[in-house]
């Protein structure tokens, strides 16, 4: 989402897509192996640059949310990072009958019923099916004693 580098960043020119004013007009967290200094944009978009796995990012976007939404961007092998660990509450796709080739399998080896998840509804559109995953809510034990 924020850029092509892949390994150590040669150099801060590199300030994304968008040019000076990105989109998001939010603080985005960047998931890298390599530290680099926030980068603040015009409009209210603040790129930070994490380096400590998936677990401190939603920490810090949830700090950063105050309260709000946390949106999840990014490819097929960060989001199957917090699939895995169940850190989405809720997975809209959009299906397009579309043939693309070879990539990345969203869901290959993820066992989606088994980490809580369920189809909660399907939507047909014009030039695409809808599909809402949802995290089921964990019901406690319930124990006579």
């Amino acid at each position: 989402m924020f850029g092509p580098v892949r390994g150590p960043w040669l150099d801060e020119s590199w300030k994304g897509w968008w040019g000076d004013e990105p989109p998001y007009h939010v603080p985005v967290l960047v998931l890298t192996h390599h530290p680099r200094p926030p980068l603040r944009m015009a409009g209210g978009t603040e790129f930070h640059f994490v380096t400590e796995g998936i677990h401190a990012a939603l920490a810090q976007a949830k700090a950063a949310a105050d309260g709000g939404d946390v949106r999840l961007g990014g490819g097929v092998a960060t989001i199957r990072q917090f699939l895995r660990a169940a850190l989405i509450d809720e997975l809209h796709l959009a299906v397009r009958p579309v043939l693309l080739g070879s990539g990345e399998h969203l869901f290959h080896g993820i066992d989606m019923h088994a980490l809580g998840y369920a189809c909660a509804e399907h939507v047909a559109g014009e030039r695409a099916m809808h599909v809402f995953l949802r995290k089921r809510e964990r019901r406690a034990d319930l124990r006579a004693g």
